[in-house]
């Protein structure tokens, strides 16, 4: 198997991730760093310990999905595991997830318990999704306890993730355009649409330093969620799905404003950090054009996964429900 870690800087928070990797328990896998900063900073370093690992450089930033998938393509490994550059894996991360991929051979996906950096406190136990396609953090902010479980979910955060190959062959890996954010929640639908399940292992900690690299919030963040909520949605929603969730994103637009006059939610930090909380409805202005020149790509890449699914529609979306997140609290977060 492979680890695949892209990263922008051959930094303090790199070098923490791969020191934990350097110390698993389990032993059977590659390390593969994809140094997207276009100036081969990861081979520059004099303090990085890469003990073997292989370095990718490439040409320029080409995103988190690409690279990852470029990792994926130069390896025959059986497992994929994806990990960002701020995170500290725990000695038993690995073994925990593939001693549960050998057990579940129907998951193609296996989700970490994912832990805010310094605190007794969940970033991630899998993803849930809203009827709008955002994608958010199931038990963000919650003690771990609360997620002492293993049990099925809906897709997991590639921020510290386990994909089987076979399944990545069948679907297709990470889709490239979509560069920042969200990514792992459109390849995740695919692989369910595909009848692929997902597993949360909670015994597969993971220390994560949230928004280390983007930032909590900025302009290019909240540009790059809605554009890519907007792509999630024409691609993998069901139809009756897919004509509601502009209704469903109005409402989440309402909520937004409703905590920003409170000073709450995400709406209110990205004013508060930016100062330029009026440039918000612009940016979503802004992705809503960029997806509408997408769309013919985007509707054939939704032909595509119609052709390839193994669950009908009203399957599907009753999982989504089951799996789902209401907008005010997308916009609470």
């Amino acid at each position: 198997m492979i680890v695949a870690i892209p990263t922008l800087a051959a930094d303090d928070a790199l070098s923490e991730c791969l020191h934990a990797l350097h110390h698993q328990r389990f032993s059977s896998f590659e390390i593969v760093v994809v140094d997207n900063s276009g100036r081969g900073l990861v081979r520059q370093s004099e303090t990085l310990e890469l003990r073997g690992a292989r370095v990718l450089e490439m040409p320029r930033n080409v995103g988190f999905g690409a690279a990852i998938n470029a990792a994926w393509e130069t390896s025959g490994a059986r497992y994929l595991a994806t990990l960002n550059d701020d995170t500290v894996a725990s000695p038993e991360w690995l073994e925990a997830l593939v001693a549960t991929a050998e057990r579940n051979p129907a998951a193609g996906m296996f989700a970490s318990c994912v832990l805010l950096a310094g605190q007794n406190a969940l970033d991630s136990a899998g993803m849930l999704l809203c009827a709008d396609g955002s994608s958010k953090q199931r038990g963000h902010g919650e003690a771990p306890a609360r997620f002492a479980a293993e049990e099925e979910v809906l897709l997991p955060s590639a921020s510290a993730a386990l994909y089987r190959s076979e399944m990545l062959k069948q679907i297709g890996a990470f889709d490239g355009d979509f560069f920042l954010y969200c990514e792992d929640t459109d390849l995740g639908l695919r692989a369910r649409r595909a009848g692929w399940g997902c597993v949360y292992v909670p015994e597969a900690k993971v220390s994560h330093r949230y928004s280390h690299s983007a930032g909590r919030v900025s302009a290019l963040k909240a540009y790059y969620v809605e554009r890519n909520r907007l792509f999630l949605v024409v691609k993998n929603f069901p139809l009756c799905s897919l004509l509601i969730a502009p209704f469903v994103a109005a409402v989440r637009y309402c909520w937004h404003i409703i905590f920003l006059m409170q000073g709450k939610g995400a709406a209110a930090q990205f004013t508060s950090e930016s100062g330029a909380g009026w440039r918000l409805p612009f940016l979503v202005l802004q992705a809503h054009v960029a997806t509408l020149r997408e769309l013919p790509r985007l509707l054939r890449q939704r032909r595509e996964i119609r052709a390839g699914a193994r669950i009908a529609d009203g399957a599907f979306r009753q999982m989504l429900r089951h799996h789902s997140i209401s907008p005010r609290d997308v916009a609470r977060y």
